[in-house]
């Protein structure tokens, strides 16, 4: 039972990227799924949580309106589109997946954390 992030990369400021996370041993689409952010020096964010399949998505201030979620049930993935990036967010990306619960906004426990993606936005 794992996740699997891919997908980062550098990218210039104003650019695109998209997160992949791949479950394997569970079916990804039942389960809440969390995306994460980790920048050096700094605590652990939550910028994209979802806590069902058919729940509210929270969106931190620092992404909301650039970034999306969407889902691919065939792959059994989730991904994470990022736009119009900037510098401040570089960060190693996690994507978290936890048994699903009602609510919104991210939860203190995951069950299943991925290894992470380095992404870095710089010109």
């Amino acid at each position: 039972v794992q996740v699997v992030e891919s997908g980062g990369g550098l990218v210039q400021p104003g650019g695109s990227l998209r997160l992949s996370c791949a479950a394997s041993g569970f079916t990804l689409d039942r389960y809440a799924i969390g995306w994460f952010r980790q920048a050096p020096g700094k605590e652990r964010e939550g910028i994209l949580c979802i806590n069902s399949r058919d729940g509210y998505t929270y969106y931190a201030d620092s992404v909301k309106g650039r970034f999306t979620l969407s889902r691919d049930n065939a792959r059994n993935t989730v991904y994470l589109q990022m736009n119009s990036l900037k510098p401040e967010d570089t960060a190693v990306y996690y994507c978290a997946a936890a048994l699903p619960v009602s609510g919104y906004g991210c939860l203190e426990e995951y069950h299943y954390w991925g290894q992470g993606t380095q992404v870095t936005v710089s010109s």
